[in-house]
């Protein structure tokens, strides 16, 4: 299990900065004002959601806990800490806000035929507004690979470019509203490692949550923030992934890739 310090973003008063524009449900950057630190944070109310077809109402922000929970209890550090607490708006999840490396120019791109650097894999083709056509690619490296595994055990039905972030602490990755649910729903844009082998790093990563969530007193956390299905399909998916020790291949019947996938 991690060891990650986390910041004390469950106690202290949230200071509203201002709402974050262009996020599809209510998102606010606050600071966690308290006795130490102010900490700068993304606060998501759940009376923020908008209803989805898909997902059971009022329940993104607990999904965003979740997530953190299993990126943290699996080694792989990715979600940054996240909790659910009160807020001016009533519950809803806290997240550290991550500040961008501006000398990093992400990890999923847009490029033209013929412009695909040798450390990147060309995952889509298309074209662009105006009908040119255009590749999907993203950086073949062992941290973003990771992430795809991760993903495959979250169910992450949005794994968009934008939802990775290259910060001073390394790769994470944020926006896991839409993650844990029971049924299939695995769309991402990291695809470039579809049926290879999983990493040995990962397996272990694995073979670790199953044994936090099947073993662990904390790993009771999960009965409050998912449906018994939700729990019993996220234990079901990495055993799945243990027996097969290859990374997913794209699924039939649900859309592979997001859109936008940027």
């Amino acid at each position: 299990m991690s060891t990650q310090a986390a910041p004390d973003l469950a106690g202290g008063d949230l200071e509203v900065i201002g709402r974050i524009v262009g996020a599809s449900n209510l998102a606010i950057l606050v600071e966690v004002v308290g006795p130490g630190p102010r900490i700068r944070a993304v606060y998501k109310p759940e009376l923020g959601e908008r209803p989805l077809w898909d997902f059971p109402d009022g329940t993104l922000a607990a999904r965003e806990r979740a997530a953190h929970l299993v990126s943290s209890w699996g080694g792989w550090d990715v979600v940054p800490p996240t909790v659910l607490r009160d807020g001016p708006h009533g519950r809803g999840s806290v997240q550290e806000w991550i500040d961008v490396a501006e000398d990093v120019d992400g990890v999923v791109h847009l490029r033209t035929p013929g412009t695909v650097p040798a450390e990147e894999i060309e995952v889509l083709a298309g074209e662009d507004g105006d009908g040119r056509p255009v590749l999907l690619t993203h950086d073949d490296a062992p941290d973003l690979r990771s992430v795809a595994v991760l993903d495959a055990v979250l169910n992450n039905s949005d794994r968009k470019g934008t939802h990775l972030l290259v910060g001073p602490h390394g790769l994470r990755g944020i926006d896991h509203g839409l993650c844990l649910h029971h049924e299939p729903k695995l769309r991402t844009v990291l695809w470039g490692w579809a049926g290879q082998p999983l990493p040995p790093r990962d397996i272990e990563r694995l073979e670790l949550l199953l044994q936090v969530i099947e073993q662990d007193a904390p790993a009771g956390e999960l009965d409050d923030l998912l449906t018994a299905a939700e729990v019993d399909a996220l234990v079901a998916r990495t055993r799945a992934l243990l027996r097969a020790g290859r990374m997913p291949l794209p699924g039939t019947g649900w859309p592979a890739i997001p859109w936008p996938p940027l």
